[in-house]
């Protein structure tokens, strides 16, 4: 039987970057929020102290989500069977307080404009045949203005340093704090995309050039440029993520409770409204309902859409029909770029910070003409300085042995020789790759896996030759003796690590036949549900997701409050 606990305001599930900002602006404003979180206790900087261990957080993955417990299930097409991740390896499932947000990197970019109104623009430009058919590509239902007073939110919240995009979206006010420090690395790249007329940049990133404290009040320190970022929590507080910044101001409140061990199962629901939502206690074993007169998913991008399907709640996407719209429009990028090994000069590259890099955005988005290119969307082209730790950092020229003495002494060789120019490529969603429940396989408390059926199509597939050929043109102006690029794409495979950047499955969008939520997040078919996260976007950007994401929370954040004083749908 059970326990039903006394209801509450506003009930979010998962507290990571879209949790934590929604409990802080609205226990801020006396709303009294529960935040449920099925990892283990809270975490702060503290936590983080003895963190330079690479094989226990980079290689065996201590931070992240227990796969023997609950995983996805993965194929090509759709006739194939899903078997399930057994390890993870492809993208990285943050588990406990904070989410990914603490293992990230910190790269916090704005989507261009033209994302947002992506079909339109597409159309405008080059005409309805530019879409290829199969292509799922619609606008967001938001333009780039409207949201960009939240991208500003989001970013003096978490103390940004970076300088403005020469080729992006007009800004309301500068970076709350300056550039991180440029190394013979990236000024080598900043000035051989100069001499080939592209317009480079600093990296905008979450790992503080100085110590800097937010509007909240809370404080961030300045980076020590150890390289221990990706994967890895910050010992010096000076990689802003949820646990340093919104989950502390939600607390301070005294309208904020955190639950751990709370893993939320159902979303309960009634006459088209939400009720609350029923979780086990992993700790006694214990099944609770929460009442909640909102509920707002707030996990990662897999469970958002996993939870709604589980629940019955929202039209499930069929690639058969087309009809539906929970699953569609599953997204994830590409990872095209140039190794350069150099014989005469050497690197620190063992240094380094997450965001430490330098960035052209001259082939993303539409930011060149595509009108003789058979493929949309770009990508940004970045060298970043992140540190090469020791255990998984081996750069070796082509045709040497992946083993015994050659290997060895070439690893050590290159080591500080080596430069990686890399483009983070956009994904277009297809008709054909989408997320729906695995109709044979269970998680630990019996309820269905969420199962992916993904493919590389032929966009990203032109796109990825495309941005390979740019990236060797740059490389060789920067002067690598020896280079190769990372080659075409192959059928999409789930276990070696490519991107912690999936997206999509509960779109947003301004028509409810083809979109899950609207602008505000807010659910169509259930007004007291708030979907928010990555999950939300309809296609991918050439960028990673979390500037985005946290902009669009702060946007659902002020979508609840307001449905709390008015109910409805927002417009």
């Amino acid at each position: 039987m059970a326990k039903t606990l006394p209801k509450t305001d506003v009930v979010t599930v998962g507290v990571g970057w879209a949790g934590g900002i929604i409990a802080a602006e609205c226990a801020k404003n006396s709303l009294k929020v529960v935040g449920l979180e099925r990892g283990g206790g809270n975490r702060d900087t503290a936590d983080f102290s003895m963190i330079h261990d690479e094989l226990r957080y980079a290689i065996r993955y201590d931070l992240m989500q227990d796969v023997s417990r609950e995983t996805i299930t993965f194929r090509n097409k759709s006739d194939q069977r899903a078997l399930p991740m057994r390890q993870l390896g492809s993208f990285l499932l943050g588990s406990g307080v904070g989410g990914a947000g603490v293992h990230w990197n910190g790269h916090t970019f704005r989507f261009l404009p033209y994302d947002f109104e992506l079909k339109t623009k597409t159309i405008e430009k080059y005409g309805p045949k530019k879409i290829k058919d199969g292509y799922l590509i619609q606008d967001w239902g938001i333009t780039y203005d409207e949201l960009e007073p939240y991208y500003d939110r989001f970013e003096k919240t978490c103390g940004i340093s970076g300088e403005p995009n020469p080729l992006g979206g007009k800004r309301s006010s500068d970076y709350p704090t300056p550039p991180l420090k440029n190394t013979v690395m990236t000024n080598k790249f900043r000035d051989a995309a100069k001499k080939l007329n592209l317009h480079p940049f600093a990296l905008p990133a979450a790992n503080l050039s100085q110590a800097y404290t937010n509007p909240d009040g809370e404080q961030l320190n300045a980076c020590q440029y150890c390289a221990f970022c990706e994967r890895f929590g910050c010992e010096y507080g000076a990689k802003s993520s949820p646990n340093v910044t919104v989950i502390p101001t939600a607390t301070k409140t005294g309208n904020f409770e955190l639950r751990t061990h709370a893993n939320v199962v159902e979303i309960l629901h009634k006459g088209g409204k939400a009720t609350g939502v029923r979780y086990i206690d992993t700790v006694k074993g214990e099944e609770i309902i929460q009442p909640a007169d909102v509920v707002v998913i707030t996990s990662y991008v897999m469970n958002n859409t996993k939870l709604l399907l589980v629940s019955n709640l929202g039209k499930p996407y069929n690639p058969k029909t087309g009809t539906g719209v929970v699953g569609k429009n599953y997204c994830y990028q590409l990872n095209p770029g140039t190794t350069g090994f150099f014989e005469k000069e050497r690197f620190n590259s063992y240094m380094g910070a997450g965001a430490l890099g330098q960035v052209v955005d001259d082939f993303n988005g539409d930011n060149f003409d595509h009108g003789d290119l058979d493929f949309i969307h770009g990508g940004s082209f970045v060298v970043s300085q992140s540190g090469f730790r020791p255990i998984a950092s081996n750069p070796v020229p082509p045709g040497t042995p992946l083993w015994g003495k050659e290997f060895k002494q070439k690893s050590i060789k290159y080591y500080t020789r080596t430069i990686d120019a890399w483009f983070q490529g956009a994904s277009m969603p297809h008709r054909n790759n989408y997320l729906d429940l695995d109709p044979t396989f269970k998680d630990a408390y019996g309820v269905p896996l969420l199962r992916m059926t993904y493919n590389f199509t032929d966009q990203d597939k032109k796109l990825n030759d495309y941005l390979n050929t740019q990236s060797d043109k740059v490389m060789k102006e920067m002067g690598a003796d020896t280079l190769t690029n990372y080659g075409a794409l192959q059928d999409y495979n789930i276990v070696p690590y490519q991107t912690t950047h999936n997206v999509g499955g509960v779109p947003m969008g301004a028509d409810p036949a083809i979109s899950a939520v609207n602008n505000y997040s807010q659910m169509w078919d259930a007004d007291n549900v708030f979907v928010v996260g990555a999950s939300s976007f309809p296609h991918n950007s050439g960028y990673n997701p979390t500037g985005t994401l946290g902009a669009l929370a702060y946007r659902a954040a002020e979508g609840i409050q307001k449905y709390s004083k008015t109910g409805g749908q927002l417009v």
